[in-house]
């Protein structure tokens, strides 16, 4: 499965060369909350994009953006976009089959053909989903889009639920973490199949999904959920966990979700984990919610691209339950040739998506 192009927006900008000049040094980007009133929240800041955008206006840009990138032209000009899928996980409320329905018509899609709305795994289902259609041949290529713009009624859930850290920064698998940090994403991927003549960029090799079953907002502390999406994923690639080069990290900064992360990892990696450089990238650029892993799919796979790792920002210490190798102060150079992409939600709902060097 190739990666034929992708575009983003995330609070450092749009475009890839924004989120690698800002996001990959771990610099974060939480500011003031000024889009709308927090002055009766626990907490006042996430990582917004400047200004008002408009959620439609947003997806719409990046589809275009990736398709242009991908060589996959306008309908009127040919008939392959109207031809191709598109699904798109969104969180826009009562009115996101509408959006849905706007940016297939904005970009020349016939339609959405599928909307995600599974919280912080939607964005993954989508190019699960997307991976699965194209390797049985049911279509040649797909386009996936997520996006999420921080709103007040999200926000005052998670500041009224305790689940913001009140010290405005995201610690993930730190001592002293206490919380997620919300951030805006809109992001969009194209997926081919091999033989197809655009330039791959890299490769969707595996991708897995499982389910824990153990708590409505937590995950099994053990991580076998986790770890068996991870496995489900090197399998369908037919690789060994050793051929992991890094891991992009779910990492909340929440306490018992980092544990069971790690937990999961353990279960994955064995005693090879200690060689496995790991960092979340939800550090720098907040947690997106249904655009999530969408945003971390496309900064997976920039980190292979570039040759250098992001750094798991907001670090103070070392925490017994979290003995991980993480990417701290600074990008740690390095060429992967494939590096996992895990995500998982509300529900007991896991995904891994692994990305190879083209």
């Amino acid at each position: 499965m190739l990666v034929t192009g992708f575009a983003v927006r995330s609070a450092f900008g749009a475009g890839e060369d924004a989120l690698l000049d800002g996001g990959f040094g771990g610099a974060a980007a939480f500011g003031p909350v000024d889009r709308f009133g927090v002055l009766r929240c626990r907490t006042s800041v996430a990582a917004t994009l400047p200004g008002a955008p408009v959620l439609a206006d947003e997806l719409a840009a990046v589809v275009e953006e990736a398709c242009a990138m991908a060589g996959l032209p306008r309908l009127g000009v040919d008939r392959v976009r109207a031809a191709s899928p598109l699904l798109l996980a969104a969180h826009a409320g009562r009115e996101t089959v509408d959006t849905a329905t706007e940016v297939a018509a904005r970009t020349g899609f016939r339609r959405p053909d599928r909307v995600y709305t599974a919280a912080c795994v939607a964005a993954s289902s989508a190019v699960a989903d997307a991976a699965a259609s194209i390797a049985a041949g049911r279509v040649d290529r797909a386009v996936v889009a997520a996006g999420f713009l921080v709103d007040a009624g999200t926000f005052g859930l998670f500041d009224s639920g305790r689940a913001l850290a009140r010290d405005g920064v995201v610690r993930p698998f730190s001592a002293g973490r206490q919380g997620i940090l919300l951030g805006d994403a809109v992001a969009a991927v194209v997926l081919e199949a091999v033989g197809t003549p655009a330039t791959p960029l890299a490769r969707l090799a595996g991708w897995g999904r499982a389910g824990d079953a153990y708590h409505v907002c937590q995950p099994r502390p053990d991580g076998t959920g986790l770890a068996r999406a991870a496995t489900a994923a090197l399998d369908r690639a037919g690789l060994p966990a050793a051929a992991v080069g890094y891991v992009n990290a779910n990492g909340t900064g929440t306490p018992a979700s980092d544990a069971a992360e790690s937990a999961a990892l353990r279960l994955l990696f064995g005693a090879g984990l200690d060689r496995v450089p790991v960092s979340s990238t939800k550090s720098v650029h907040g947690h997106a919610l249904e655009a999530s892993a969408l945003l971390e799919l496309v900064i997976t796979v920039l980190a292979v691209r570039a040759g250098r790792l992001p750094v798991n920002a907001g670090w103070l210490a070392a925490d017994p339950g979290c003995p991980l190798d993480l990417v701290l102060d600074e990008p740690r150079p390095a060429r992967p040739e494939y590096a996992l992409s895990l995500n998982a939600a509300f529900g007991g709902a896991n995904t891994a998506l692994l990305v190879g060097a083209a």
